[in-house]
């Protein structure tokens, strides 16, 4: 199982969000995601998302808010687990990312943009004040249509 980190950085009421057009052969090709990425060995998921903001941001997480982990299933690759986080206290400037474009987008724009359909499922909860630490299990099949999203654990993933 692939283990991840995906955040989401807030202020002023916008999130920075990262558009996936720089890298050959990325699966995420043409949607808006967190930035985050793959956990090393030894690593913690608090350790990874700060170390992938500062690599893909350069900016420096002051404070995490873990918001749930959403494990991403799929037919034909493996699976993977990915913690996701809120951050509301950072500092730093703004760099150039390898990965695609970084740009502030206003909270209430956010589901209008090319996005997987799972992730509008746990960017709405995440946008709620009430929002408490989730799990969810999205089904996708080998051309990146959400199948089915769960709170259940079917599959008795970790």
């Amino acid at each position: 199982m692939i283990r991840s980190t995906c955040g989401y950085l807030i202020r002023d009421g916008q999130w920075l969000m990262l558009y996936r057009n720089k890298k050959k052969d990325d699966v995420n090709q043409g949607k808006w995601i967190g930035v985050g990425g793959k956990l090393k060995d030894g690593e913690t998921p608090e350790q990874c998302m700060i170390r992938e903001t500062y690599e893909e941001t350069g900016l420096i997480c002051d404070t995490l808010c873990f918001c749930g982990i959403v494990y991403f299933i799929y037919e034909e690759r493996e699976t993977e687990k990915i913690w996701v986080y809120t951050v509301n206290e950072f500092h730093g400037e703004l760099a150039e990312c390898r990965e695609g474009t970084l740009a502030w987008i206003p909270q209430d724009q956010i589901s209008g943009l090319p996005l997987w359909e799972g992730d509008r499922l746990f960017l709405n909860r995440l946008q709620k004040p009430e929002c408490l630490p989730f799990t969810l299990f999205l089904y996708y099949d080998d051309k990146g249509n959400l199948l089915k999203a769960s709170e259940e654990n079917e599959e008795n993933y970790e």
